[in-house]
């Protein structure tokens, strides 16, 4: 049970993986008392921007009452002008959710049935088609929310899992009758950074799982290049105070612990320090733990947040101000990008340490015995130095890219929308990277057995073994790449990690 305005990323989580919501019914008052204050102002005569005037540029033009529902109904229908691919199922679950929970918190002038049939949508699984492309995050996430709506009036399109439905269709699989819409409801139902929010939601989460695989990847990392934990220890890190490194370096102790392959070069060994991919796991990592958390916080709020214009408040005032406009979620965003683009650099630098016999202890060149005959990781290596350029190139940020829309009445906008939407295929380009690490790590462990690594290291070598052989002679790579990808999309080596709180 879900008290609107206290929603937890754990619940949004499980909102994506399918997981209907449930609200406090004490919600329903405060819509209906925010809806009784509109139709008071209202007939008091009073202009409400979007009520009874025209939308951006068209304000200062008053609508004659019986042409408010109309305006309402034009509304949804001129602004859906989205375009591109459709949005993912999850994502629109996620949208579903937080545009129900921001008009449940009583503060949008809308009556209880729109928030209801948002909500028997997601009960149903019955997901609005909505376009990725079209929205600047700022008078919220125009069009694609509209394309949300035309399935709320019985138009537009809709999917349940691979059907494909108009919008009656869809309505009736949800058992909601095709709404005829109040004073302010388009308007409500567009407005708000609900898009925005979701796509860079889904980009944390999948960023969080990607972080603890990574710590996982390097881990290995460390081992097949017969590296060093000295850099690990705690005293380190508390004269730093970085909660993040802190945290990290925590992890990746617990990781190496027992290791047989650090253990048997703890003397000995001339090296005196390990190259900075393997050194400053610590620090890189933990800094884009800390990035992720700060952005968990903020997007934690916005879920929560109301976002849409103008608003109702507690006494009865009719507000018009600008929540819409998603700098905060698109700094958020931003914020994300960065901390997946650098997990991949590093990554990056670790495969080639592995594969470059100048650099590595003892590994034959490419983790391929009789290379020159054999390639073998040679264009692996390749591969994850293309998809880590592209991650930063789409690493550059989004908020700082603003143009002018709707005749210059909304002059500054936030591109947040851009900013979340990129997010899924960094995860994906930075997942791939992490795989081919995985599998060059664990390759390079090949070459110390006897030896055994630590109980959860074993484990992750274990994982990928049951999908890829080790590599004896050169065949296709991209098999064995797709398989350890998937792995890490399933979060085999992310649920080995103890990441301390």
């Amino acid at each position: 049970m879900i008290t609107p305005g206290h929603a937890h990323l754990s619940e949004l989580r499980a909102v994506m993986a399918g997981q209907p919501i449930a609200l406090d019914p004490a919600w329903r008052a405060d819509a209906q008392r925010s809806m009784d204050a509109l139709a008071r102002r209202l007939a008091d005569g009073e202009a409400l921007y979007g009520v009874n005037t025209g939308f951006g540029k068209l304000a200062s033009t008053r609508i004659a009452p019986e042409q408010l529902a109309q305006l309402q109904l034009n509304l949804i229908r001129s602004h859906a002008a989205g375009t591109g691919a459709f949005l993912p199922a999850p994502v629109v679950r996620l949208i579903l959710a937080l545009k129900a929970l921001s008009l449940a918190r009583g503060a949008s002038g809308v009556r209880p049935a729109v928030v209801e049939a948002l909500l028997a949508l997601l009960q149903h699984d019955v997901l609005p088609a909505i376009p990725a492309k079209g929205s600047v995050g700022a008078s919220g996430d125009l069009a694609p929310l509209a394309h949300l709506s035309l399935v709320l009036i019985g138009e537009g399109e809709a999917f349940q899992q691979d059907r494909v439905l108009d919008g009656t269709q869809a309505l009736a699989l949800a058992n909601v009758a095709p709404l005829s819409l109040g004073p302010k409801e388009g308007l409500a139902l567009l407005n708000g950074t609900q898009v925005s929010t979701a796509l860079a939601l889904a980009g944390l989460f999948a960023a969080q799982d990607l972080l603890k695989t990574a710590l996982v990847a390097s881990a290995l990392s460390l081992d097949a290049a017969r590296g060093s934990d000295t850099p690990f220890d705690p005293r380190i890190h508390a004269l730093r105070g970085q909660p993040g490194q802190i945290r990290c370096a925590a992890a990746l102790r617990g990781l190496i612990a027992g290791s047989q392959i650090r253990d048997s070069h703890r003397e000995g060994d001339t090296r005196v320090q390990d190259p900075y991919s393997l050194r400053c796991q610590p620090q890189v990592a933990g800094a884009c733990l800390d990035l992720l958390d700060n952005a968990a916080e903020v997007l934690l709020r916005e879920a929560n947040a109301v976002t849409d214009n103008p608003l109702v408040t507690d006494e009865g005032e009719v507000l018009s101000g600008g929540n819409f406009h998603a700098e905060p979620v698109a700094f958020a965003a931003d914020t994300i990008a960065l901390a997946i683009a650098e997990l991949g650099a590093i990554s990056e630098r670790r495969i080639a340490l592995l594969t470059d016999p100048a650099l590595n202890s003892g590994l034959p060149a490419f983790l391929v015995a009789d290379s020159g005959v054999n390639s073998g990781f040679m264009i692996a290596q390749v591969t994850s130095a293309a998809l880590t350029a592209e991650n930063r190139a789409l690493a550059v940020p989004r908020s700082t890219d603003s143009l002018p829309t709707s005749a210059n009445q909304e002059d500054h906008v936030s591109m947040a929308t851009a900013a979340g939407l990129r997010l899924a295929e960094m995860a994906t380009n930075l997942a791939t990277i992490l795989g081919i690490e995985i599998l060059a790590a664990c390759q390079g462990i090949e070459f110390h057995r006897p030896l055994r690594s630590s109980a959860p290291l074993e484990a992750a070598h274990a994982a990928l073994r049951e999908l890829v052989a080790p590599w004896d002679q050169d065949r296709a790579m991209a098999p064995d790449i797709e398989a350890a990808k998937r792995l890490v999309e399933r979060g085999t080596f992310a649920a080995l990690v103890e990441l301390p709180a």
